[in-house]
């Protein structure tokens, strides 16, 4: 079932909501700079295992509005607890995948883990995406402004190389040509706006803040979000356990979709 919840004005966002209506709620986040239907994967699976999966478009992507303004991580957290008490949720699993997974942290941080009981990051975009004068990992800002340039240059080609780096394991031309149409339903402001948010966003001191329990999950092979920041996440968050997979790249969820599905599964028990 798909409708739309109004989060400001002129605003609504589309949210997929899947499962027995009196299920475990899964509140899922999607990953720059695709949409909700990334996880259909998983969509497949945990409804037929009693869970209730709701998932939403971040504004700009998919199937909600595409305001020109509001993808900084404050403004999209805002969006997910208006979602969460619109529809009244308690006892809520957030699960965030990459930019998904870096706004579950800020979420956690400004709203004091609003009805949320557990945690599961996926190759999280954070503690920061890009490297600092203090902190030696990720893209730096120059690549992720190549980004962003060729984002209003030539986006189908931003999407095809940014795909190209995404799974580790082989993905057969067909299903390239999905993963690429979730990214082109996007708008390009908001693909681009949100790449500036992946830039300058740091959530390090957000991390501390956090005090539920907590699932990393993080592929080893990931060329996006280096393994490394699963560490870094697994140090500053407390009761947080970390999952490496070792044969995935950053799409953790289709290189290793069996065993991704199987600890989530496990974690939400």
């Amino acid at each position: 079932m798909g409708y739309f919840v109004k989060v400001e004005q002129d605003v609504n966002l589309f949210v997929e909501d899947i499962g027995p209506k009196d299920g475990r709620v899964i509140f899922f986040l999607h990953g720059w700079p695709v949409n909700h239907k990334m996880y259909e994967y998983q969509f497949n699976q945990l409804p037929r295992q009693g869970f209730r999966c709701i998932a939403i478009d971040i504004r700009g992507f998919g199937k909600s509005d595409r305001p020109w303004q509001g993808y900084s991580y404050d403004r999209i957290s805002d969006d997910v607890r208006t979602v969460i008490d619109a529809l009244q949720l308690k006892d809520v699993i957030l699960a965030g995948f990459s930019m998904g997974g870096a706004i579950a942290i800020r979420y956690m941080a400004r709203h004091a883990g609003h009805q949320v009981s557990k945690l599961a990051l996926f190759g999280a975009a954070a503690p920061s995406f890009t490297k600092r004068p203090d902190y030696p990992y990720g893209m730096s800002k120059t690549e992720v402004n190549k980004l962003i340039e060729q984002t209003y240059k030539d986006r189908p080609e931003m999407l095809t190389g940014f795909g190209g780096i995404f799974f580790a394991k082989y993905i057969t031309e067909s299903f390239k040509n999905w993963f690429q149409d979730l990214g082109l339903e996007a708008s390009g402001h908001g693909t681009a706006l949100s790449a500036v948010s992946l830039r300058d966003e740091d959530l390090r001191d957000d991390l501390g803040k956090i005090n539920v329990p907590t699932a990393i999950f993080h592929g080893m092979k990931d060329q996006v979000c280096p393994f490394v920041f699963a560490k870094l996440m697994n140090d500053g968050i407390k009761d947080s356990e970390l999952v490496p997979f070792k044969y995935s790249g950053h799409g953790l969820f289709y290189d290793e979709m069996e065993k991704f599905n199987r600890e989530l599964v496990r974690f939400l028990e």
